[in-house]
């Protein structure tokens, strides 16, 4: 098989990467890099592990049943109760949740774009306009609503091409001591340490992408034949991303500005280095990541509401852009008028440490009964590993809880 038809076999997980690696992932890996040198590359090697795992679960089930998790969570015989409160909780962490982040991911998005364009602010009365995250907003509309999901799938993955190439350039330009990076690789932590370990793994084990990728896997592969072409799909998918991961990590880590808040005051301290080249590559890399995250959100919300709703997920029908629609312009107007959503980020934090072990553990139990996924289900060997996994996820669920009440 030529190179050219092994990726035309590969499927949606390029989605998964270009959905992770959003501002608030380029933000922490930058700031755990210059706050911790190379010492917390090993927690990426991890989280890339339990995203492998979990979302390689969440696939083979879309392909085995031949619904996406939210479908078959409406279609579950579970006892009534118990049924609607996981509805409710997953409404709640994915829809609201996604519309309180879709405000970052454009407003990340335009950090990026004003690199190379100081967009302008308009008034208008008593509000003032951001129009380069109107801007980018409008865009991910438009892509949403006029394109297909080969269309989709096609954009995203050469953004994240894009974003990959500019974030390892600039860690490469950078000369990074590899003496000092291997050993980076191996685990050590301190208290100091540990809320940063948290937030790595957090920012790659995602929620909604388990919705996304069982949703996008099963209209990709509708028969069990394509399972071996979905793990090869999400695992190069989520190791590449992991890559960048580590690339951004490696640029902070390479900064020599006294305060930064952001990966673009990366790009400043980095300009004694290699010039202003670095500021636009840092650019790019950020646009590509905050475009990329604007359109994945909407889309795992809108497919997540039908689901539920046993409502029509084609991305041209009614529902399906009614519900991007609503995620989108509310992340739309929350960004382009400076606002912040607090009261929503705080009830989706809540909402999402409560899902996320909750989902996992769910997903490892269906992935496990035979009378569901037949030959496909999880073999004994890998149940050991997979409960490993799922205490990384209630340790990460604890800690959004935790953050909610001021508690971590």
């Amino acid at each position: 098989m030529s190179f050219s038809q092994f990726f035309k076999n590969l499927g949606p997980g390029p989605v998964i990467a270009a959905a992770f690696i959003g501002p608030g992932t380029v933000t922490v890996c930058t700031l755990a890099g210059v706050n911790f040198g190379y010492s917390l590359l090993w927690a990426l090697v991890i989280s890339i592990i339990a995203t492998v795992a979990l979302q390689e679960i969440s696939g083979r089930i879309g392909i085995s049943t031949g619904q996406d998790l939210s479908q078959l969570l409406r279609n579950s015989n579970s006892q009534p109760v118990l049924k609607y409160f996981s509805m409710t909780l997953v409404l709640l962490a994915i829809v609201l949740g996604n519309a309180a982040y879709e405000s970052g991911n454009i407003t990340g998005g335009n950090l990026g774009l004003q690199i190379f364009w100081d967009s302008p602010e308009l008034n208008l009365g008593i509000f003032q306009v951001q129009t380069g995250n109107f801007l980018i907003g409008t865009i991910a509309l438009l892509l949403l609503f006029f394109g297909n999901y080969k269309t989709l799938e096609r954009i995203l993955i050469g953004m994240v091409i894009l974003m990959s190439l500019a974030f390892i350039i600039t860690a490469f330009l950078t000369k990074p001591d590899w003496k000092n990076v291997l050993p980076g690789f191996i685990p050590t932590w301190n208290n100091q340490e540990f809320l940063t370990i948290v937030s790595l793994i957090g920012t790659t084990v995602v929620p909604y992408n388990l919705f996304l990728y069982a949703s996008l896997a099963n209209k990709r592969w509708k028969k069990t034949d394509g399972v071996s072409w979905m793990r090869k799909d999400i695992g190069i998918s989520v190791i590449l991303g992991g890559f960048v991961s580590m690339a951004i990590l490696l640029v902070g880590a390479s900064n020599t500005s006294t305060e930064v808040s952001s990966a673009i005051d990366v790009s400043k301290g980095l300009e004694p280095i290699f010039g202003p080249v670095a500021k636009y590559l840092m650019g790019i890399g950020f646009l590509a990541a905050g475009l990329t995250s604007s359109l994945t959100a909407p889309l795992a919300a809108g497919l997540v509401v039908c689901g539920i709703f046993g409502w029509n997920q084609d991305l041209k029908s009614t529902s399906m852009r009614a519900s991007i629609g609503v995620v989108l312009m509310l992340g739309l107007i929350f960004s382009s008028l400076g606002i912040k959503p607090v009261q929503l980020i705080t009830l989706a934090q809540l909402a999402n440490g409560i899902l996320l072990p909750l989902i996992s553990a769910w997903i490892i139990w269906i992935g496990s009964k035979k009378s569901i996924m037949g030959e496909l289900k999880n073999s004994n060997s890998a149940i050991a590993i997979y409960l490993m996994i799922w205490l990384i996820t209630l340790i990460l669920g604890l800690k959004s809880i935790g953050a909610v009440f001021g508690i971590w």
